[in-house]
C-alpha cells in the first residue's frame, strides 16, 4: 500500500475534529475538479483534517453495478473500507453516491457473517480482509454534525444576504435511512439549515426528494430528463437564484443538463447550480478567482451578483 499523505491544517474554528480519510470518489476529480477545490479550501478553513492514500478505487456506483452483481459490487467497496481499516481511519466522502455504497456495504457485511465471509474469500486473492464496522461519513454530515451550522453562522466572513437557494439532497443521501441514519428522508432539514447559516434563504418547494433522474441518463435518457425538467420546473416556481447540491451527479443534471432540458422542451431557466462547498467558501471569505466557477456550464454571474 501506498503512504498515505496529511493535509494538516490550523484548527481555526477550535474544534477538535478527527482526521478523516477523504474518498473523493470518481465523478469529482476526473471532471469536475471545481467541486474538490471548494470541499478542500472549506474543510481545511473550519480546521477538519484529511488524509489521502492512493490506493481508492470507484466506490462502486450504488445503482448499476449493484443492479447487475451484488456481490461484486460489496467486495469493491468492501476493499475500499479495508483501506481505510488498516489506516485507522474513519472515511469523509464528497459523493451521496460513494456515501450510500461504502455505508450500506460496511452496514450489511457488519450484520451478515457469511456474507462478509463470503466477500473476505474474493478478498483474499488480493491479500486484503475487512473486518466491518466502519464510520463512513457524507462532508454535509462533518459539516452539520461536527461542526454545525451555528458555529459556521459565527465564522462566516461574508454573509450571503439576499441569495434564495434552492436546496436540492439527492436520493442517496438519506436512504434507505434506516442504514444511512442521518436525516429525515422525506423531509431533511440538514441542508437547509447549513444554507441559512451562511445567510441565504433556503426557499421552500414541491417535491423536494425528487429523484435528479441522472441515473437513467444511460438507460433511458427521455425519462431523465423529463425528471430533471419537472425539477427545474418546481425550482423556478419557488423564486430561487440558484440550486445547491451535494452530489456530483445532481450537480451534473442541472449544470450540464440543464441546456440539454431547455433545448429538447423549449425551456430557459438560467438557474446556476453550486454544491454547497462553494458557497461555504464565498462565505468564509474565500478569493472567488481560487474557485472554479469558470467551469460551471450554466454561468453563475446571475446568482454571484447578487452577494459579491
Amino acid at each position: 500500500m501506498k503512504v498515505a499523505k496529511t493535509s494538516k491544517v490550523e484548527n481555526k474554528t477550535k474544534n477538535k475534529n478527527k482526521d478523516y480519510l477523504l474518498f473523493k470518489g470518481c465523478l469529482i476529480p476526473t471532471s469536475l475538479p471545481y467541486m474538490e477545490v471548494a470541499a478542500r479550501k472549506s474543510l481545511e478553513i473550519l480546521g477538519v483534517e484529511t488524509t489521502e492514500t492512493d490506493d481508492f478505487s470507484c466506490c462502486p456506483d450504488p445503482v448499476g453495478i449493484k443492479a447487475v452483481n451484488e456481490l461484486t459490487w460489496l467486495s469493491i467497496g468492501a476493499r475500499n473500507l479495508s483501506i481505510a481499516q488498516e489506516l485507522g481511519k474513519d472515511i469523509l466522502t464528497l459523493c451521496n453516491g460513494c456515501y450510500e455504497t461504502l455505508k450500506e456495504t460496511s452496514h450489511y457485511l457488519t450484520e451478515d457473517k457469511n456474507l462478509l465471509e463470503k466477500v473476505n474469500e474474493i478478498l483474499s486473492s488480493i491479500k486484503r480482509k475487512y473486518s466491518g464496522n466502519s464510520v463512513v461519513k457524507h462532508i454535509a454530515e462533518v459539516l452539520y454534525l461536527d461542526i454545525g451550522p451555528d458555529q459556521i453562522s459565527h465564522i462566516i466572513k461574508k454573509p450571503l444576504y439576499g441569495l434564495k437557494v434552492a436546496a436540492f439532497y439527492g436520493c442517496h443521501l438519506v436512504r434507505p435511512s434506516e442504514i444511512m441514519n442521518f436525516d429525515d428522508p422525506e423531509n431533511p432539514k440538514s441542508l437547509d439549515e447549513l444554507i441559512t447559516a451562511l445567510g441565504a434563504d433556503s426557499v421552500p418547494r414541491m417535491r423536494k426528494m425528487l429523484c435528479c433522474g441522472a441515473p437513467l441518463l444511460g438507460v433511458n435518457m427521455e425519462l431523465s430528463l423529463k425528471i430533471a425538467k419537472e425539477n427545474l420546473d418546481n425550482i423556478k416556481e419557488s423564486k430561487a437564484d440558484c440550486i445547491v447540491t451535494l452530489c456530483p451527479f445532481c450537480q451534473t443534471q442541472f449544470d450540464r443538463n440543464q441546456q440539454v432540458v431547455e433545448r429538447k422542451f423549449n425551456q430557459k431557466y438560467n438557474l446556476p447550480t453550486f454544491y454547497y462547498p462553494e458557497l461555504l467558501c464565498l462565505a468564509l471569505g474565500v478569493d472567488i478567482k481560487q474557485l472554479g466557477f469558470n467551469l460551471h456550464i450554466v454561468k453563475v454571474d446571475s446568482a454571484l451578483n447578487k452577494i459579491i
